[in-house]
């Protein structure tokens, strides 16, 4: 309920009539704007008058009331019109005014030229000032009437005046200029501090590939030294059959036949090692990748294993990476961006299924009566599948129009889904204003795809028909990124 303080009482009228009803105020005090901010949170002019009372009466009121910006008139609950101050002292001004201002309201309104723009309580403040300004010049400076349901009742329209309107919208203007400043200034920020740590890795990865360099070109020289000393010991053995004592005791000390077999085997560990060492070194400087001022072609398959590979520590042997890679061509992206996408969406889904695997060893642990598992989580060892390949697709979803071609990445899993409500949700954050609130990884991602490569950012979650109802099977994204 909103409460209303009397302007100030009301003298007994001389008429025959009842008397006027008393102007009243909405209490709002000072209200702290936001950029949500609505029309029910300005001050609001209470002043509604059946068309039967006079001009007379009216301008007695108001010149009691030198705030009030009007009257509205209505009849049986009816909204008539709204006849503002300004109109009432012009109408009086004009040849035989006088004699029009004593008629009922509903005489001087015929003659008023009114413009009414009635708008609900919810409206925000922003829209109203721009719906205000669209008015022709001679409406600019008048009231705008607000409308507020009741129950059971009628509505009760309510004056807004529109100076008031104009500083609550130049106030909110100041505010987001403010937000977006601050906004623009945490991004400025923040990309310096990217930059700066891509830097560092990319240093730390720099030097890590130094040592490997040495290991990985000093392996070759290695493996052929050992075979060569290893053909060496053969042939000595072939040549003397009857070896000296002392070589026969240290042949068995250092266990030469082992060796033989050992040898090859620990060269192979060790350049496999170098190896996964040399990847994850070159994976974290194309993480870290800092993007030129133009897209460059990259193959998006490498720039995926990359990310695996740096994800592989928290798979822990429970997730299983699906990799089905159709053939891609080189897509001219920025590629350290793009890296940051399949890392929101990666690890998201491991999120997902490190959860549901946690959930599901507790409902073994202690019973499935003490730790209830949702019913959409899949019994079966948790997968990431990664899918690419070239779609084309109708520009305009017909056959006729011109069809574009896009490389298609989805990254799906099968954890427990994402219901209809929570992917509603997931889509609203995506939005600039609620992305300005709270900027999720995923946000970022929709934003990266979408406006920084002109793609598109698909979610689903498929649906399974239960006997009661529809539950969601895992989460599917898709990301489509055109091709020359």
């Amino acid at each position: 309920m909103d409460s209303f303080l009397p302007i100030m009482p009301m003298p007994p009228a001389k008429q025959s009539h009842a008397p006027l009803p008393m102007p009243s105020v909405s209490e709002v005090g000072q209200p702290e704007l936001r950029l949500e901010s609505t029309l029910a949170d300005l001050r609001l002019y209470h002043f509604q008058i059946e068309p039967h009372y006079t001009g007379m009466e009216v301008l007695q009121v108001f010149e009691r009331y030198s705030a009030l910006p009007g009257v509205v008139l209505h009849e049986c609950g009816q909204f008539l019109g709204m006849v503002s101050r300004t109109q009432l002292l012009e109408f009086l001004i004009r040849p035989q005014g006088e004699l029009f201002i004593s008629q009922p309201m509903s005489v001087l309104h015929r003659y008023v030229p009114t413009y009414r723009l009635v708008l609900p309580e919810h409206t925000s403040i922003l829209v109203a000032a721009q719906l205000a300004l669209r008015r022709s010049l001679l409406h600019q400076s008048e009231p705008i009437v607000v409308m507020k349901n009741s129950v059971n009742e009628f509505p009760h329209y309510y004056l807004l005046d529109i100076h008031e309107l104009n500083i609550a919208y130049w106030q909110i203007r100041g505010i987001e200029t403010q937000v977006r400043y601050e906004r623009s200034q945490m991004q400025m920020i923040q990309s310096e501090k990217m930059a700066s740590l891509g830097r560092l890795v990319d240093g730390v990865a720099h030097e890590i590939l130094d040592p490997v360099s040495f290991i990985w070109g000093n392996l070759v020289h290695l493996s052929a030294y050992t075979n060569q000393i290893m053909q060496l010991v053969s042939t000595y053995e072939q040549e003397f059959s009857e070896l000296p004592p002392t070589i026969q005791t240290l042949h068995h000390e250092i266990e030469l036949d082992y060796l033989r077999h050992d040898i090859p085997q620990t060269i192979a560990s060790i350049r496999t090692g170098a190896e996964r060492l040399r990847k994850l070194a070159t994976s974290l400087q194309n993480f870290c990748h800092i993007d030129d001022v133009y897209p460059k072609p990259a193959d998006l398959h490498e720039h995926l294993d990359g990310i695996v590979l740096l994800l592989k520590s928290r798979l822990l042997g429970e997730i299983e990476i699906v990799k089905r890679y159709g053939h891609l061509p080189p897509v001219s992206c920025y590629a350290g961006q793009l890296n940051q996408v399949f890392m929101n969406i990666l690890t998201n889904a491991v999120n997902a299924l490190l959860n549901q695997v946690i959930r599901q060893e507790l409902a073994r642990d202690f019973g499935h009566d003490s730790i209830a598992t949702s019913p959409n989580e899949v019994a079966s060892k948790p997968q990431i599948i990664i899918t690419t390949q070239v779609r084309s697709v109708s520009a305009h979803g017909s056959a006729a129009s011109s069809i574009v071609r896009w490389a298609s990445v989805c990254i799906a899993d099968n954890g427990p889904g994402l219901s209809a409500e929570k992917r509603q949700q997931l889509m609203d954050s995506f939005s600039v204003e609620n992305r300005a609130d709270t900027e999720t990884s995923l946000a970022v991602s929709y934003q990266i795809v979408t406006a920084k490569h002109g793609g598109q950012f698909h979610i689903r979650s498929p649906l399974r028909q239960t006997s009661t109802e529809q539950i969601a099977i895992g989460t599917e994204f898709e990301i489509l990124l055109p091709l020359m």
